[in-house]
């Protein structure tokens, strides 16, 4: 069966449902013929039997009797045979039924208790079966006569000859109609099943550009519908995966270029001075680091979007957070004397990890000094609204374009490539932060207009509900 294909299962399990139905109306009617109609018959003789022998509980069974009972046998449709003694009665019926004497030893004792006896089974000489029932006639003292009230049974064809021509004809039909039926609602299937197997064997070699036109609506359409956003989010990821790659091997090389470059001037003693041999291993020491810290913004990153890294949840006051990374910039903020207006409730209390909190504070502030120009402003704000601590951080920097503010947490993704060449940052920091957010079920958004900055908000879920803004 496995190597069967959908298209021939379908037809097999419609045909062997066919099948089934039409053995299962045969043995209905087998039974209608068994049960119904046996059961109707046996039960009509019982009745004319009781009530024929009833009349002639008084009387003798003389000949007057006799031709009223043969009259009826003319008009009913059972055969009645009226006989004085049982000897009799074997002239009139010289069968077998069933390859047995009509009347045993058995039989004669029940008549005489005044019950009667029934008697059905096959008869070779009519080469049918037949039905009946032989009732004693009794005046008060005696047994009078006896009346054997048979009927030769229909065979089952011909109880119900007008109903298996139709059962035949309608059950033909019925298969042709839904083979119809079935083979163009599959042929319906099967042309967008092809064309996605088609597709998804182009996918698989690498090929994203073909989209599958949706011409319907039901769980085939569904399916295309969702191959379609597999298929781009697949191209979308390729292409990301070829930009990681790129962004990897450029921020790796320039480091590596100055390392091995200043490295090999030191061996070759190429310097003409102590004090440039020096400048040639702070850079070394410089672009060492740079490679130190872009290796752990990865494991970091990693860790945090496999989510292999467990939150320490805990009370944390994040305002002290707050002052712990802006403290650590000081120095910064004063090389490019940038002002610094704050805003912050001291007394917000989130369940979190602190030093992942901190990491979310440490490099949006760094992200913030980078890009912001030479004596600009930076606005902070901490505060508490609808139960949720909000973190806001502002500076008059480079406007973001739209298309690339979606894309803002990406690995490695710059909006400005050469200014974060110069400042050394990996291009990691805010999709760090990114993650750190999602795991504490907090939300990051970035906006940047032309006039207002760049505006990095981030809101974590509150622990007390005291101190609404």
């Amino acid at each position: 069966m496995k190597n069967i294909s959908l298209y021939k299962k379908i037809l097999i399990v419609l045909a062997f449902s066919v099948g089934f139905t039409i053995l299962f109306a045969f043995f209905f009617i087998h039974y209608l013929y068994s049960e119904l109609y046996l059961s109707s018959v046996e039960e009509s003789i019982i009745y004319q039997g009781k009530r024929t022998a009833s009349h002639y509980h008084y009387g003798e069974l003389n000949d007057e009797i006799i031709r009223k009972i043969q009259w009826y046998n003319i008009v009913s449709e059972y055969e009645v045979i009226v006989v004085d003694n049982l000897e009799e009665l074997s002239s009139y019926f010289p069968y077998k039924i069933n390859y047995e004497t009509l009347i045993d030893a058995d039989d004669q004792s029940t008549l005489e208790h005044g019950k009667y006896v029934m008697k059905k089974g096959f008869v070779e000489e009519l080469n049918r079966e037949i039905i009946g029932a032989i009732f004693p006639i009794k005046d008060e003292k005696k047994l009078i006569g006896f009346i054997y009230i048979y009927v030769p049974l229909a065979a089952i064809k011909d109880v119900f000859q007008g109903s298996i021509p139709i059962l035949i004809m309608v059950g033909t039909l019925f298969f042709i109609i839904l083979f119809l039926v079935v083979n163009r609602i599959w042929r319906s299937m099967l042309r967008p099943l092809k064309r996605l197997q088609k597709i998804a064997l182009e996918v698989s070699q690498g090929n994203y550009r073909n989209q599958i036109e949706i011409e319907r609506y039901d769980e085939i359409g569904q399916l295309t519908k969702a191959f379609n956003q597999m298929n781009l989010s697949l191209a979308q990821q390729e292409r990301r995966q070829r930009e990681f790659t790129s962004s990897i091997v450029h921020e790796l090389r320039t480091p590596l270029t100055y390392i091995g470059g200043y490295t090999e001037a030191l061996k070759q003693k190429i310097y003409k001075s102590p004090d440039e041999a020096k400048n040639y291993l702070i850079t070394i020491e410089k672009e060492t680091d740079r490679l130190n810290k872009l290796i752990q913004d990865l494991v970091d990153l990693n860790y945090l979007q496999e989510n292999l890294y467990s939150i320490e949840q805990q009370p944390t006051a994040i305002s002290q957070l707050l002052f712990d990374a802006i403290d650590f910039f000081n120095i910064h903020m004063t090389e490019k004397k940038l002002q610094l207006k704050l805003d912050v409730a001291e007394d917000l209390i989130v369940m979190g990890d602190a030093k992942r909190i901190y990491q979310i504070f440490f490099n949006t502030i760094d992200n913030a000094i980078k890009y912001s120009r030479f004596a600009d402003t930076i606005s902070i704000r901490l505060k508490k609204i609808n139960q949720s601590a909000v973190y806001r951080i502002n500076n008059g920097g480079m406007v973001i374009k739209d298309e690339d503010i979606e894309r803002i947490g990406e690995r490695f993704f710059r909006t400005d490539k050469a200014r974060n060449r110069k400042t050394g940052g990996t291009g990691l920091g805010l999709s760090i932060v990114k993650e750190i957010v999602r795991l504490h079920q907090g939300t990051f958004t970035i906006t940047s207009h032309q006039g207002k900055g760049t505006t990095v908000t981030i809101k974590l879920p509150c622990l007390n509900t005291e101190g609404v803004d």
